[in-house]
């Protein structure tokens, strides 16, 4: 039962934001002080139930870090000079430096003289998510670039190819099926990845109780496979040659079978062919998987009613991205397990569109511009990440020469940091917004930072893309918004307009206009029969992502379409659910949401089956003794995400976390001991890390954890500097991508190590 509170004290029901799985909190604030008492579950929450994780708590730390930015800071001094000073300036004086330089920039160099980098967080914060691509629009350039290609674009480029769109992620209907496969994933301590499922330890205590299986595939025997029925330690790249392998069992023991969806399904004969030469045996040396192991996985798979494979960032982050992300599908297609109960389906976003497909129909937006200096191709409207230093510090008049970042350090998170480092020294202007002076925004000329999570409101759009139930949920305001601040809508507006030439209510205006445009008024829209007049006056003149919001709620599968009294969500029918809806579980969707140019179901798509003839090529070359040299693989923990919680001490206290994860066989090979100091070395880059010995790694595979290698002069994180750890993507390698996405390869990096 909950205890009575204090007078003068409120709760405040939202979702947490600080990771994918946006738990239900309870803010206590007391109102008179205006500050967070504490943060809870919300047992009352239809997701999650009370459960939260540590980050949670951290909200409250974030909210009251001295470290967090409140107003404009400009750097007085030498781009990279750790002797530079910083002085707060004034919101006007901020914003007509920032728009004066980059139309400078712009004027003189054209609009692909500035780079954008955006950042993990805007997944989670709809102001950054919407205003964002306003800012994007209005300042006109080609050369984006996010976080995106270092996580999940392979799975997007995969899903553009077989589903028409690159958001139609099948996502695991984890409270259904009876046996889950899980690669490259740790849930236990992600809390699911595009599989957004609050409180996944206790989904999984719950399939195991009906008797469900759970199978873990991982080099590290993680926390998720300390709990799994069956680990199995595979050797990092391997999993796409291990997923051919499950295909190649269940065609040749008669096992595959589209069901339903073969009426409207392309390739499988080509997919047929394509498997013959990754029979188990053949890809065991490879792999590190006996064949038994794979056939056993195969037959279990198929031959269970309700059964799913899922891969994440591990499947993503490594050589083989696209692959690898194509076959999880392709298995559970010809297992029977795609867009099924209990199998891989797609949810339809509260506040997503209204009808099927998601997107109109034709071709992958995909290759329609390339990179300058490699050639990578464009997908989606970005570059790959991993071109973003070359395009700075390559010589020639198209070179990037500004930057504009957005809650991102690509510092910390991209391949070779060392390089982007010295790249970002370099360039004539750069503009960040970002709560915090961190690795990469101590290299602006000016900081921007918006208001903190609880001083907006806010609501999970991306994150009801991946959703294993259909849920809406709207996190109030918890605290008023400081004077003297601004939201992150309000900072990316007013820059959008001051490129732009206009007032930022008129870019406001423009943007609604667009929205509605493609919402109602027109055959084909999800209100065909409701005028752009008569939304505007339902949506009202309140400028910001509310209103937003409440239009796509209106316009979305579960909306009122604007009628009067009609059952459906509105911006106040989930206002008035402080706890959230829960609107049921997944349904099929198929074929009704294919948007390929076919209209079919495209199981091989040309590019994607171009780059078989490279794996076949890296199994081979695996059979010798020199193609299996010492590889390492990230990890994450669970009071840990990426690099920018670093700061909370709630969160940093306790144990060393940033340690060189090795076997004790490789720990006696390489004459480590544990408590000793390790040198890592790349073909890129070398560091020196602590060394932690344990058997849950599989010899041959060492690990570092990703997101740390704070400290760095002119930075000003006191509590992350205190645990600083070392940062692994100083080992990664820029030249190293996966070809058919560009995605950076993160993982399976060949390195040589050594006692320090």
């Amino acid at each position: 039962m909950a205890r009575p509170l204090p007078a003068g004290h409120e709760l405040v029901h939202r979702s947490c934001p600080l990771c994918e799985a946006h738990c239900g909190v309870s803010v206590e604030v007391d109102r008179g002080s205006q500050a967070v008492v504490t943060v809870r579950g919300d047992e009352l929450d239809p997701r999650s139930r009370g459960y939260l994780c540590p980050k949670a708590y951290a909200l409250k730390g974030l909210h009251e870090d001295p470290d967090r930015l409140r107003r404009p800071l400009r750097r007085i001094g030498r781009r990279g000079d750790p002797e530079a000073r910083w002085q707060e300036i004034g919101w006007d004086e901020a914003f007509a430096l920032v728009a004066g330089r980059l139309r400078e920039i712009r004027d003189a160099h054209g609009a692909d003289a500035i780079a954008t980098y955006v950042g993990n967080p805007t997944a989670h914060d709809m102001g950054s998510l919407v205003y964002g691509q306003t800012f994007q629009r209005a300042l006109g350039t080609k050369w984006r670039f996010s976080a995106s290609s270092v996580d999940q674009l392979p799975k997007m480029v995969s899903s553009a190819f077989l589903y028409g769109s690159p958001l139609a992620f099948p996502v695991p209907d984890l409270d259904r099926t009876d046996y889950l496969l899980v690669l490259g994933a740790n849930p236990l301590v992600s809390n699911g990845s595009l599989c957004t499922a609050p409180d996944f330890p206790g989904r999984l205590a719950r399939l195991r109780e009906r008797g469900g299986k759970l199978v873990v595939v991982d080099p590290r025997r993680s926390e998720t496979a300390e709990v799994a029925d069956l680990w199995v330690p595979i050797r990092p790249g391997g999993d796409a040659a291990f997923l051919f392998a499950l295909v190649h069992v269940l065609f040749e023991e008669g096992l595959a079978d589209l069901g339903r969806l073969a009426p409207f399904t392309n390739g499988l004969e080509q997919v047929r062919t394509l498997a013959k030469d990754f029979a188990p045996e053949a890809v065991a040396a490879a792999t590190g998987i006996a064949p038994a192991t794979t056939r056993r996985i195969a037959r279990e798979l198929a031959g269970t009613e309700r059964a799913v494979c899922y891969g994440r960032i591990g499947t993503c982050t490594q050589s083989f991205g696209t692959l690898a992300s194509w076959l999880v599908d392709v298995v559970n297609a010809l297992s029977g397990h795609l867009d099924e109960p209990g199998g891989a389906m797609w949810p339809r976003a509260a506040s997503g569109p209204g009808s099927d497909p998601p997107r109109r129909p034709g071709p992958p937006p995909y290759a329609r511009w390339r990179s300058r200096v490699r050639g990578l191709p464009e997908f989606n409207g970005e570059l790959p990440v991993a071109t973003l230093a070359e395009e700075i510090d390559s010589a020639g008049d198209a070179r990037v020469r500004a930057l504009f970042t957005l809650a991102g350090n690509p510092v910390l998170s991209t391949p070779n940091g060392a390089r982007l480092e010295r790249a970002l020294a370099s360039l004539e202007f750069m503009v960040s917004v970002d709560i915090y002076r961190n690795e990469t925004t101590r290299f602006a000329d000016v900081i921007l930072p918006p208001t903190g999570h609880l001083e907006h409101s806010n609501y999970e759009v991306v994150f009801d893309l991946v959703s294993v139930r259909h849920w809406s949920k709207y996190s109030p305001q918890a605290l008023p918004k400081p004077e003297g601040t601004r939201h992150v809508w309000e900072i990316l507006s007013e820059l959008a307009g001051r490129l732009a030439g206009v007032p930022a209510a008129v870019v406001e205006q423009v943007m609604l206009g667009a929205l509605l445009k493609d919402a109602v008024g027109r055959p084909g829209t999800p209100c065909p029969d409701v005028s752009e007049a008569d939304a505007r006056a339902k949506l009202g003149d309140e400028p910001g992502p509310d209103r937003v919001l409440d239009l796509m709620l209106r316009a979305g599968p579960f909306g009122d379409r604007f009628a009067e009294g009609q059952e459906g969500l509105s911006l106040a029918r989930v206002r008035e659910a402080i706890h959230g809806l829960d609107l049921g579980p997944m349904e099929r969707r198929l074929p009704a949401m294919l948007a390929t140019e076919s209209g079919r179901l495209e199981l091989a798509p040309a590019p994607i089956v171009a780059d078989v003839t490279r794996l076949r090529a890296w199994v081979e070359r695996s059979r010798s003794p020199e193609g299996n040299g010492l590889v390492l693989v990230g990890r994450r923990h669970l009071r840990s995400n990426n690099s920018w919680m670093h700061n909370v001490q709630a969160l940093a206290k306790g144990p060393e976390r940033c340690t060189l994860l090795v076997h004790p066989d490789d720990a006696a090979r390489l004459g480590l001991a544990a408590g000793g100091r390790a040198r890592v070395r790349s073909r890129v880059g070398e560091l020196l890390a602590p060394v932690s010995v344990s058997d849950e790694m599989m010899p041959g595979v060492v690990s570092l954890p990703h997101g740390f290698g704070h400290g760095a002069p002119g930075a000003a994180l006191s509590v992350a500097a205190r645990h600083a750890g070392v940062n692994s993507n100083l080992l990664t390698d820029e030249a190293e991508i996966d070809p058919i996405s560009g995605n950076g390869v993160l993982s399976g990096i060949p390195v040589e190590v050594a006692p320090a």
